[in-house]
């Protein structure tokens, strides 16, 4: 054992034993249990907040997931609603023009059939004014005197009666 003593690999050992029982002694390995203990509940407590936070993510895009979809479903609901508004409007205006249509198409058949009778009138009239110029004249030149105007006077006034 004497050769021993002279290496230095002993006196190395025998210094490390001894840093480790005035370590001991002095409580270091309890200071750093508790450090580590520390440090393992903090890093427990930062993993349970990083699930919790994970969790609320997860809540809150779930959320938003929800209400994506309703507004989605909102929006085809409003542009269901704007094609039936617009097509009761289309069905109506058409119905409006048709009707527009009709009115007028009837507004120009009584114009015609005002200006067909106006026509018909007019020529009624003017046959009358000849006819009764063309009797006046053959009675005047056939029929003399006090008879032939009688005469002439009352056929007048059948023709114009017949006539009108």
């Amino acid at each position: 054992m004497p050769q021993m003593i002279q290496e230095p690999e002993f006196w190395v050992a025998v210094a490390f034993v001894l840093f480790l029982g005035v370590l001991v002694y002095a409580g270091v390995h309890k200071t750093i249990i508790d450090a580590l203990d520390q440090r393992t509940d903090r890093i427990k407590a930062e993993l349970d907040e990083a699930r919790r936070l994970r969790d609320e993510a997860g809540k809150l895009l779930a959320e938003y997931q929800r209400k994506q979809r309703e507004a989605e479903r909102d929006a085809e609901a409003i542009i269901a609603e704007a094609k039936a508004e617009a097509e009761r409007v289309a069905a109506e205006t058409r119905g409006k023009m048709e009707e527009y249509v009709a009115r007028r198409t009837k507004l120009a058949e009584s114009k015609i059939g005002q200006a067909e009778a106006q026509a018909l009138a007019d020529v009624r009239a003017a046959a009358a004014d000849a006819a009764v110029a063309a009797a006046e004249k053959i009675l005047r030149e056939t029929a003399k005197g006090k008879v032939a105007d009688d005469l002439i006077a009352r056929g007048i006034a059948d023709v114009r009666a017949k006539l009108n």
